[in-house]
């Protein structure tokens, strides 16, 4: 004999409905079958509801009398044809007789327990006739039998306690007389010892269905209901959740108390205790596999952890004072007030100096709970031995469970770090002697990135998610998009990253997804999309709060540049294409890297200096490594280079310069780079990473422009003074020529001081030969000190610049 248990959602609609009778039928041809049932979806709220306004004198009661009305003639019409009189007329009857209830709270103006118990009853005892009438429509071999016939309880209203003597045997004389080969039995609803309406409480409809199947001792319990199983976290919040194969009783209770609704530990204790089998099945996925629940605690999972879960609403209260060290009974007596009141604590830790207690409890609890606490230590509260109760509220637990959790190393530490990395601070931690459970306070806010953030350490195949907002999608930018774009397949095989850009920005709109943008129309979503605005950028970014977030500064804008450290406060990674942050005040500059380090969010800025060349990282590498830079030599500057590569007496120095700003060498203003403040901005922030503390003031930058070139007011201006300029430029060109040189603007640091200029360079010397728009940088090192370490390549352009850009954002994923 089979019991299958079907909860609201799976008896919710006639669709639904459906698909249970032909569960039923299947089951039925091998062998007979009980089915408990609830009540429709979401009716047993409305009844409660409409009890309540009818207490209240509020006459919309009827309103929701009539919800109730039409959603159960609804369902029998749709299920039965309208020729089977007799039916519809059963249903009318018991909704009259729910009206006249609704009618008599609404006249006397009360709702007690034992009238709320006879209220809630009528949800399943309508659903389990609709179903069982349904059956017999279908010509299937069903009856119902109300279970106020068999399981019999004391009169505790609402949550009745059951008489197992009485129901056992009355369960078992029933069933052995039974031919039928489906029976329906209504779930949650009981009779007192006196014949009086009583309910099982909350998972009611799965206590009846263990009851029965502790009863007749059936092999196995099975509850059907919207989800294939039990899940490794909520797949509502965790995308990438997949069901649990199997589980351990004492697992399964664990991830059932911390918040999974699937399963109500107190109402399966019945066949917990005889270790009944519990399969837990899918309505709409009969096929699936679903999670079976038993005591083998050794059943082939992988993973220490088993699951994560979560119970929202939690409100944290505090006992502390020096009053309560080395003193017995402030345990006795708080957890005895929170006793008398009827609050259940759902989470406890103390300090091991007995200065605090720390508990866990629901939030509409919180204030009831404070009251009576400190009206319990009244006395010590005056003497100020202990302080008034502390009370911290929008908080929630977020639990990792496993039976093998205590035989694996680090589990907490695990946890505890990839919590922190993400800007998720822990305001309390429990951790039974069993270690089963490590549970966590945190705020309710950062449960969904809390709860990604351990599934991904702990239950995918080390694939890391990084979520990338990028600003500034022009040149650069486009290309960092479509190198992403491109590559987002091999990160995910061959490294194990999970690349989603979440949002796009350019000066004028700004697009987001916090499942991840579509990137094959990119530019048509961005053109449409809303207003663009830097802090409105940050504050989307905050309010999704998805882990391992990156933000992606492709702009030369000093106001973007501004708002680095509101990201790294909330641990979002800044990966930087700007230089003005770096090259800004020394204390700015400082604090962003203390930042980086306080928050554990990565600051990367490779492409200041070099483009796509490893500059940076490899000046940090031999830092890192105890190695100590003496000096540095470097041309640095790809669109000066090119410049002076392509300038010669044959050309003019005007069109040369235009070329190199069509081909994007050059910032949208080129006197940035010509008057040489790019290429002292670079070195300053090489100096910066060497260690040495510097101020672009510090920097001497003589510069090769004239005066006319340097006071010009606009772009069109300064092109205009370069060709009124142009024999100043050939004698420059003239003069190296006339020494066998190559003009290079040249990056010095040395002893401490730094300076940058053009210069005559010989042929016997490295930078002679740099062609094109490559960048060469010289570490003079304690042990480089006569052949430097030198790197060499392109230093400019959009593609170069974009992978180094990606660069950074695959370092972060590592």
């Amino acid at each position: 004999m089979n019991v299958l248990k079907f909860g609201g959602t799976s008896v919710g609609s006639s669709e639904n409905i459906k698909k249970v009778i032909k569960i039923l039928d299947d089951y039925s041809q091998t062998e007979p079958v009980i089915c408990v049932v609830s009540a429709v979806g979401g009716i047993t709220d409305k009844l409660l509801n409409a009890g309540e306004l009818a207490q209240q004198k509020n006459e919309s009661y009827l309103s929701e009398f009539k919800t109730i009305k039409a959603i159960h003639l609804t369902i029998l019409s749709e299920l039965i044809s309208n020729k089977n009189d007799s039916a519809k007329e059963y249903v009318e009857s018991t909704l009259a007789s729910l009206k006249s209830l609704l009618d008599g709270i609404y006249l006397i103006n009360e709702l007690s327990p034992k009238t709320k118990d006879k209220l809630v009853s009528f949800g399943e005892l309508l659903s389990s006739y609709i179903i069982a009438e349904s059956l017999k429509h279908q010509g299937l071999d069903a009856l119902r039998k109300n279970c106020q016939d068999l399981v019999v309880t004391n009169a505790n209203f609402t949550k009745a306690e059951v008489n197992y003597g009485i129901t056992n045997a009355n369960i078992q004389d029933y069933f052995k007389d039974v031919s039928q080969r489906i029976t329906i039995l209504p779930g949650f609803v009981s009779k007192s010892e006196s014949g009086e309406i009583t309910t099982l409480g909350r998972g009611g409809s799965d206590f009846t269905a263990a009851i029965v199947a502790a009863a007749l001792k059936v092999n196995r319990l099975e509850i059907w209901t919207d989800v294939s199983g039990m899940y490794t976290a909520n797949p509502k919040l965790v995308k990438q959740a997949y069901p649990i194969e199997k589980l351990s009783y004492q697992e399964a209770m664990e991830l059932s108390h911390f918040g999974a609704k699937v399963l109500y530990p107190p109402s399966v204790q019945p066949v917990l205790n005889l270790e009944i089998p519990i399969h837990i099945k899918n309505t709409s996925d009969p096929e699936a596999r679903g999670t079976i629940i038993t005591n083998d605690k050794s059943n082939g999972f992988h993973n220490a952890a088993k699951g994560i879960t979560n119970i929202n609403n939690i409100a944290l209260l505090t006992l502390q004072g020096h009053g309560m060290v080395g003193i017995p009974g402030f345990s006795k007596r708080l957890f005895e007030t929170l006793a008398i009141e009827k609050i259940n604590v759902i989470f406890i830790t103390q300090a091991s100096s007995e200065h605090s207690i720390c508990f866990g409890i629901d939030e509409g609890d919180a204030y009831l709970a404070a009251l009576s606490i400190n009206q319990t230590f009244e006395n010590e509260i005056a003497l100020k031995k202990i302080d008034p109760i502390i009370v911290e509220k929008d908080l929630s637990i977020v639990a990792l469970v496993g039976d093998n959790m205590k035989n694996h190393q680090g589990i907490s530490g695990r946890m505890f770090s990839a919590l922190g990395r993400n800007n998720i601070n822990i305001r309390a931690i429990a951790q039974g002697a069993s270690e089963k459970n490590i549970s966590t306070v945190i705020a309710q806010k950062d449960v969904k990135k809390a709860l990604n953030t351990i599934h991904e350490g702990f239950f995918e195949d080390q694939t890391k998610q990084l979520n990338v907002y990028i600003t500034g999608v022009g040149n650069v930018g486009e290309r960092l998009v479509e190198q992403i774009k491109q590559q987002r397949k091999y990160l995910k095989e061959q490294l194990k990253i999970n690349l989603r850009i979440i949002g796009l920005s350019n000066s004028r709109n700004m697009i987001f997804d916090e499942s991840g943008l579509s990137l094959k129309d990119w530019k048509e979503q961005l053109a449409i999309g809303e207003m663009a605005s830097i802090e409105g950028f940050l504050e989307r970014n905050k309010s999704f709060n998805l882990r391992n977030s990156i933000f992606v500064d492709v702009t030369a804008n000093e106001e973007v540049s501004t708002i680095y450290a509101d990201y790294l406060k909330e641990s979002i990674a800044v990966v930087a294409c700007n230089k003005i942050a770096c090259s800004s005040a020394f204390e700015n500059y400082s604090t962003l890297k203390k930042l980086s380090v306080k928050y554990s969010a990565p600051f990367l800025f490779e492409t200041n200096v070099g483009a796509g060349l490893p500059v940076i990282d490899t000046l940090n590498h031999l830092i890192a490594s105890g190695d100590k830079i003496t000096s540095i030599q470097a041309v640095l500057s790809g669109s000066l280079n090119f410049v002076f590569n392509n300038f010669d007496d044959g050309t003019k120095f005007h069109d040369v310069v235009k070329q190199a700003q069509k081909e994007g060498y050059t910032e949208p203003d080129p006197r940035i780079d010509l008057s040489g403040v790019d290429v002292a901005r670079k070195i300053l922030i090489l100096a910066r990473e060497s260690g040495t503390q510097l101020n672009l003031e510090d920097i001497e930058n003589t510069s090769f422009l004239t005066k006319d070139n340097l006071n010009s007011n606009s772009v069109d201006d300064f092109y205009e003074t370069l060709i009124a300029d142009e024999a100043h430029f050939q004698n420059l060109f003239a003069s190296a020529k006339n020494n066998a040189c190559q003009l290079k603007y040249v990056a010095e640091f040395n002893n401490g001081q730094a300076k940058v200029g053009l210069k005559e360079i010989p042929k016997e010397h490295p930078f002679y030969n740099l062609q094109g728009k490559d960048n060469i940088v010289m570490f003079y090192t304690q042990r480089y000190p006569e052949q430097p370490m030198i790197i060499k390549g392109a230093g400019a352009g959009a593609d170069v610049t974009a992978s180094g850009l990606f660069a950074d954002i695959i370092r972060i994923g590592n």
